[in-house]
């Protein structure tokens, strides 16, 4: 069987009176994601991660935010584009791990949905294939205060997907 690795990473400045979304979940808070799209962090890193697999560039390459195409865009889609090109050249998830970089809010309330979301979303691309939930490994942590994440001008997102060859 074959295997391939791939690594994501994305950052985006908070501010306040903005949209907080983090893996396709809306999450209350004063501040939010200053992006060109709908700034899902945890969606752009999982992005860059599948087209890391088959050295296939990165998500600004696919999707550039000097398009007026991708103003405001729900990252969702971009997830569903991307997983798309990964399963038209005959690979297939076989499993995620992200770590969100955020001091505040606490997003532990919403890990379940997000990995739920995500799951979905790669499930709805290949029905033959699905994904589960089982499949999606979400985690945060904060930076104990440090750097920008620690005086919450920002989120990172790190991302890490491992594919399998389903044909020849």
């Amino acid at each position: 069987m074959n295997f391939r690795i791939g690594n994501g990473y994305d950052v985006h400045l908070l501010a306040p009176g903005l949209r907080l979304v983090l893996g396709g979940v809306d999450i209350p808070h004063s501040k939010g994601l200053v992006a060109h799209s709908d700034g899902d962090v945890v969606i752009h890193a999982l992005c860059d991660a599948l087209l890391g697999t088959l050295s296939l560039g990165d998500i600004g390459h696919h999707f550039p935010d000097s398009s007026a195409e991708f103003k405001g865009i729900d990252s969702k889609i971009l997830l569903d584009r991307t997983y798309r090109m990964i399963l038209e050249r005959g690979w297939r998830l076989v499993n995620a791990d992200i770590t969100i970089l955020l001091q505040k809010p606490k997003v532990a309330p919403y890990i379940l949905q997000m990995r739920q979301t995500l799951a979905g979303v790669l499930s709805n691309c290949s029905p033959d294939n699905p994904c589960s939930v089982d499949d999606i490994s979400v985690k945060a942590t904060t930076t104990e205060g440090a750097g920008f994440v620690g005086r919450e001008e920002g989120v990172a997102v790190y991302a890490t997907v491992l594919v399998e060859k389903i044909c020849e």
